[in-house]
């Protein structure tokens, strides 16, 4: 048995490890094999061991780990032209993880509004429910008491709207712009939150925040982390919308399950960030940059569709689930960010626990909601399996 009393223990770890990975697949420590519908919450975006991004990142490990940012790193400045032509902005910083990702953003905003002279517009607008990072500035971004019990007091600076509430934020962006002293410097909002239950904003949502941002005169922040990198279909969740941000906030899934985290801007924005104004001693290291591009490379629209396809296959076959099994209340989400409501008395804990118990992999998520996160190559076999595995489960469950 491996001792594990030096491990801090701020997990709730199951009596479960891993030896290897092959595809949607995971081999355990005792051989067997479980399908990963997890896919290490969102980021093994290709599976495990895909050979593209093993070659990748072998190829650069024999030549630079490691410079930092006092040096030009040229596999930033490829990934970064990527990157920028693909979201429609103009510039990227990189850094090593959401949470990094999402308080850079937050700077980039109040920064971006203090070099315009509008000193006091310094208030994140977030909503409900939505989860951006757990350092004290994305807790203080999170309205769930659950994240910040001993930890305040919360920084200041973040509000709250009601969940997809188009009036409420309207009428507070609006109020407050035509105030003596506007407050609010940005919106930031997950297209579908993740860890808030795979929860989607109402259609047409995205289009009217921009519209009603843009004429608050304020910024609009889209939290990628966990939607994005080709999660919901397209490369970036907010696409279909005919939206474009003025800054994006991804990691996650970005490198395929090597650490790392990005931020997107606007030309505007990205001007405000002068040497000094920000860092990261890790950030855009070779390695990121090697996984990060080959990622880039195989999510290309002819994936992008396939993927569209088979994730419409999934949200049919679970629909079908529903409408057997009581113990599902709804169906949502987007892509392959797939949330399962369930009914009082059974719990997202509880359920993942069962679904473990058959060697399927899940992630509970808040609003009595269990997540399914597979590979976004997953293959239709594996698919039908995962549901198959589901309805066994459910119909033990009663």
């Amino acid at each position: 048995m491996t001792d594990y009393s030096a491990v801090m223990g701020n997990y709730g770890r199951a009596d479960l490890a891993f030896s290897h990975g092959e595809g949607s697949w995971l081999i355990s420590t005792a051989g067997e094999r479980y399908l990963d519908f997890a896919s290490g919450i969102a980021v093994n975006t290709l599976g495990h061991s895909h050979p593209d991004l093993v070659a990748a990142l072998t190829e650069q490990a024999q030549k630079l780990w490691h410079v930092s940012n006092l040096y030009q790193i040229p596999e930033q400045a490829r990934v970064a032209k990527m990157m920028a032509e693909r979201s429609g902005l103009d510039k990227v910083f990189f850094c090593n993880s959401g949470a990094e990702a999402t308080e850079a953003a937050v700077k980039m905003a109040r920064r971006t509004m203090h070099s315009e002279g509008q000193i006091g517009r310094h208030t994140i607008l977030c909503s409900e429910g939505a989860f951006h990072g757990r350092t004290l500035a994305m807790l203080a971004a999170t309205d769930r008491p659950i994240f910040r019990e001993g930890f305040g007091p919360m920084p200041e600076g973040f509000d709250h709207f009601p969940f997809g509430n188009m009036n409420v934020l309207r009428d507070r962006l609006l109020k407050d712009a035509a105030s003596e002293h506007p407050e609010i410097a940005a919106v930031m909002v997950e297209s579908v939150q993740g860890e808030g239950g795979a929860k989607p904003l109402p259609d047409g949502f995205l289009k009217e925040l921009r519209d009603v941002t843009n004429e608050a005169g304020c910024l609009l922040i889209a939290d990628e982390v966990q939607i994005g990198v080709g999660r919901s279909g397209h490369l970036f969740s907010f696409e279909p919308s005919g939206i474009t941000p003025d800054i994006i906030a991804m990691a996650k899934g970005l490198a395929g399950g090597f650490p790392i985290g990005a931020v997107i801007a606007t030309e505007q924005v990205a001007n405000t960030m002068t040497p000094g104004s920000h860092g990261s001693t890790f950030g855009g290291n070779p390695l990121a940059m090697a996984a990060a591009a080959k990622v880039l490379e195989i999510l290309d629209d002819k994936f992008l569709a396939d993927m569209r396809e088979r994730s419409a296959l999934l949200y049919d076959l679970l629909h079908d689930l529903s409408d057997r099994h009581d113990a599902i209340t709804e169906v949502r989400g987007a892509g392959f960010l797939t949330g399962l409501v369930l009914k009082d008395g059974i719990t997202p804990v509880a359920m993942t626990e069962a679904l473990r118990q058959h060697h399927l992999l899940v992630v509970p998520a808040a609003a009595n909601t269990v997540r399914l996160l597979p590979p976004l190559n997953v293959n239709v076999a594996e698919i039908r399996h995962a549901v198959a595995v589901l309805d066994q489960v459910l119909g033990a469950l009663g």
